[in-house]
């Protein structure tokens, strides 16, 4: 499924690092934004989850909840967070249920294998739970200013 700026952000009830279940539906009013990334502590994913936490609080005054999306489960979520200091909850989609919502679960390549795996992709959605950006072309290490741009 591809989506398009406009278009409602799919709503979907998924896990966080504490076990707790979460509704993107009950963040309308917010704007959101919701990173999907590869793989915890691995340097591209590392350097994007902390330059969101180095500029969090930028972010929260411009109004935005942050929330990463991987397939890696909550306990790794739990380590990552507490390595990095991250001050936001990371969503473990572990059944890859969101990243199918979303498009973001793809046939990728390396060294001529064919493999499925995450394209790093992050979804602005405003206040109503529209769309309002997607950045495909993720810079991990300036990724706040392309946001808030």
């Amino acid at each position: 499924m591809s989506l398009e700026v406009g278009q409602m952000a799919p709503d979907f009830e998924a896990k966080i690092e504490t076990g707790a279940s979460i509704k993107l539906s009950d963040y309308l009013g917010k704007k959101v934004i919701l990173y999907f990334y590869p793989k915890d502590a691995t340097p591209g994913c590392t350097a994007q989850a902390c330059n969101l936490r180095d500029n969090y609080e930028e972010l929260l005054k411009a109004g935005y909840v942050v929330f990463g999306v991987s397939s890696d489960t909550e306990k790794s979520h739990q380590k990552f967070i507490e390595k990095q200091s991250l001050p936001f909850s990371l969503i473990a989609d572990t059944d890859l249920t969101v990243h199918h919502a979303y498009g973001t679960w793809v046939e990728k390549s390396m060294y001529g294998r064919a493999y499925m795996g995450t394209a790093r992709t992050t979804f602005v959605i405003d206040e109503a739970g529209k769309l309002a950006e997607i950045i495909e072309k993720v810079d991990t290490k300036n990724h706040t200013a392309q946001v808030l741009k």
